[in-house]
Order: structure tokens, then sequence, then C-alpha cells
């Protein structure tokens, strides 16, 4: 085999970055294996599974393993390597003024209020913490974070009169302002809290394909509502959005939280109603959450746009009596429906919509340690796809700032190589039209392919159950 194989001692760039040389490397003539990353113990162990020898390395080494299919095509890869490695490296030069080295220092030359914290999990507390400390409010964007820590910083939030967002925070949108993954969205008189960033999206973008607008998306990171951190910054998130006169209304949205704690954030006493959008057994989905929304807000709710897929009536049969308006007159085949998601509210609500199949959520922290999140690097979703070799298969494509710039260039070709397999593939691609990525030619390029695609994750979800059999 023709590997290149490098350690190369304190050297850094962060994972954003190493994703993308290495996806430019795999292009490269040749080229059919390359892993830039740092040497975490995942990666290392992916490098190693892959087939390369990789020697000792630690978490604060680069690691480079590529493979070619001659000696040549090796040897344009190492030369592209280091093009892609030089023109991503940090600037060099003076400066007159020494740039700020702490959270606190970087406050005061920049009158900043709010910090956003996105470092590896064991070290987000220390930066949260000194962000805090100067009186800043935080969003912590953070994964991995022990959630004693989680506490510990919500309770100083609390007497300093300032609010944590976070730990694994993905979206908030303050002031107008995105922060993390966020979608353009319109201004308008929602206000959200969010124990959830998909969910949040998945909320947001519904209202403003609705021509609904929000004030400010507050997440509030994915465990606040268990029953160790007792809803800490929901309840300061909803008492501020609850003062703030150009929010209306308030959506309360979260993956499945603690009973109690669910009980005693909805019991606040506040003047500004509040529609919970608190998934679990027996409650309501996002869409139909959303959809309250519009009706408490004296506003129509529209057709949700879908994308059905392009087959002849020859091709399949009708449906099967009683199937509901999500079949779209697609007939049930009974097979395995394997969940295949970036967002974690996406994955805990279309399973609980499926009722059965195998779910999988790339974005729990057991699998981002060490690696972008797969709404930016879609390596280990591409592999899963490829490896469904028939039944249904149900995805999420989350767009908007800080996701992948063009999800379909990826996931296109491999959609059309499953449906070729037999693979019935169904996305839920959550999004607005404001949105960099488009959304409606994300979706034309998604239904091209062969993918049956929803705006909505609870109307995709439906229509996986019925084409599985459910």
């Amino acid at each position: 085999m023709n590997d290149l194989v490098e350690v190369r001692p304190g050297v850094y760039r962060d994972s954003v970055t190493l994703m993308r040389v290495s996806r430019a490397l795999t292009g490269q003539p040749g080229v059919t294996v390359a892993v830039v990353a740092m040497a975490t113990e995942l990666n290392t162990a992916l490098a190693h599974d892959l087939g390369f020898a990789v020697p000792p390395a630690t978490p604060g080494d680069l690691l480079v393993a590529v493979r070619a299919s001659s000696p040549a095509e090796l040897e344009d890869a190492a030369a592209e390597l280091e093009r892609q490695l030089a023109a991503r490296a940090p600037a060099s030069g003076t400066r007159d003024e020494a740039p700020p080295r702490t959270t606190r220092s970087a406050a005061r030359a920049f009158e900043a209020t709010l910090a956003l914290v996105s470092v590896p999990g064991e070290h987000a507390f220390a930066e949260a913490l000194d962000a805090v400390e100067a009186g800043l409010s935080v969003m912590i964007f953070s994964d991995n974070v022990p959630v004693e820590q989680e506490i510990l910083l919500k309770d100083r939030a609390r007497a300093k009169g300032v609010l944590v967002m976070g730990p694994d925070c993905g979206t908030a949108v303050v002031g107008g302002a995105g922060l993390g993954f966020a979608n353009v969205l319109r201004p308008g008189p929602v206000g959200v809290v969010a124990a959830s960033g998909t969910g949040a999206q998945q909320v947001t973008s519904l209202l403003d394909l609705a021509g609904v607008g929000v004030s400010h998306v507050l997440g509030v990171g994915g465990r606040d509502l268990s029953a160790e951190v007792g809803g800490r910054s929901a309840v300061q998130a909803l008492r501020a959005l609850d003062e703030d006169p150009a929010t209306e209304l308030i959506v309360l949205v979260s993956k499945p939280p603690a009973p109690e704690v669910a009980r005693a954030v909805r019991d606040l006493d506040l003047a500004t109603p509040v529609v919970a959008a608190l998934l679990g057994p027996g409650q309501d989905d996002l869409t139909t959450a959303a959809e309250k929304v519009l009706r408490a807000l004296g506003r129509d709710v529209p057709e949700w746009p879908s994308w059905p897929a392009p087959v002849t009536p020859a091709a399949r049969p009708p449906a099967p009596h009683g199937a509901d308006a999500a079949g779209d007159g697609v007939a049930a085949r009974r097979g395995p429906l394997r969940g295949l998601y970036a967002g974690g509210t996406l994955c805990a609500e279309a399973a609980l919509v499926a009722g059965d199949g195998e779910f999988t959520d790339f974005g729990d922290d057991s699998y981002t340690r060490g690696r972008a999140h797969p709404m930016i690097d879609p390596a280990l979703r591409l592999e899963a796809l490829r490896g469904v070799a028939s039944g249904v298969v149900l995805m999420d494509v989350v767009l908007g700032h800080g996701a992948d710039p063009d999800p379909s260039s990826w996931l296109a070709p491999a959609v059309r190589e499953a449906v070729a397999r037999g693979v019935d593939v169904v996305v839920a691609l959550v999004g607005t039209d404001g949105d960099p990525q488009g959304l409606r030619a994300q979706a034309a390029r998604l239904n091209e392919a062969g993918a049956v695609v929803f705006t909505s994750n609870a109307a995709a979800a439906r229509h996986a159950r019925l084409l599985a059999g459910g």
C-alpha cells in the first residue's frame, strides 16, 4: 500500500479546519483515504481501523494518514497537504498591543456583555467561569463538560445576574445575532427558551416559513431540564423573556425532560403566554407546537413544504387503506428503519413518532469527542448510510450559519447509491429560505437523487414509519 503516516508533535489546528483539509485530500486523484486530525484516542483508533500503522502520539499532536493508489499520487497528495496546512495556518506578524490573554481582559477591552466558549470540554469550565466572574453572560458551545461543573457555573451566574447558555448549547439568537449553528430568521414576537439546539431550529424554521419571526432564542443546554440541573438556566431565560417588551409569546423547547422539572418550569408565574414543546410519550411533536404558536398569534397554519419521491404511478401500488397524509400515496413496504441523525432532539422526536427502528444520534458526546459535529463533518453518517443494504433510512439535514455550506454535495451521491440498492431514503430538511445553503435548492438536489424531503421532522418520521410497514 502507498501510505503516508506522520505524527507532528505540538502542531494544532481546529477540528473544522482539519476536516476540510481531509476532505480536500480525499478529492485528490488516486487518494482513497485521508485522515488529518488531532491525535486523540478516537482519531488514532480510526486510523488503526483503516489499516494505518500509527506511531505513538498524544492528543496535542497532529496525525496525518493518507493512502493513495500509486507513489506518484501519494507524493502529489503530500504536496497538497502542505499547501492546505500553510494556507490555513494562523497569520503571523506583530501588533502594537498584545492581544488579551483571558476572557476577563478581553471583556474589559471590548466592553462585551456576552462570551461564546468553544474549546475542548475539559477546558470549557475555566473559560466560562472567567466570563461569569467578569459579569458576562456566556454561551458554552463545548460539549463533554461534567454536570457538576455545569451546576456550579449556573449557580454562580444566577448570583451574578447573568445567564449561562449551555454547555452543549448548539444555537442561540440574541438581539438578532445568530450564535453557533444559527438559521437566518426574520425578527418577530416569539421568544424561545430551548434545552435543545436542533429542536429550537426546527420550531423557529417552521415559524419563519409561516412568516413569523423571533425576538431571541436562548439555548440553555441539553441537560438543563434534567433532574440534576433542575432547570436553572431555563427559569432565568423564561423570566428574562417575560420582561422583554418585544416578546409576545414564549416557546419552551426540550428533548424529554425530567417530569418534576418540567412541572416546576411550567408553573412559573409569567405574564407572557408560554407554549410548551417538551418531547415525550403522549406530548406534542415540534411541528404541532409550532402550529399551536401560529394559532395563538392568530396566524394561518400553512402546508409545510415537502418534495415527494419522483416515481411513476406504475412503480408502486396505491397506499394501503387508512394510510395518513404523510404517506403521499406510497405503499407501505415492510423493512427495517434506521435513523441516522445529526441533531439529538430531532433524533429523539423521530424515534417517538416512528415508534420502532434503530436510531443513532451522531451528535452525541460519544461521537464528537476529538472531531467536528456531524452538522459540519458528514464522515460517520456517510459511512453508516453506505452500510445500509435494505429498508428505510431517515436522516436530518440542518441548514444555517455554522453548518455544512453545501450538504447536498456529499449526501445526494450517497442517497443515489442507497436508492439504487433498494433503500428508501427520507430526509428532514431543517432551514429557512434565508439560509446561505438555499433551502429549496438543497431540497431539489436531494429529491432528484431519490430522497423524499420534508421540512417537518415529524412528517418525515411518519412517512418513514409508513414505508417501513409501521
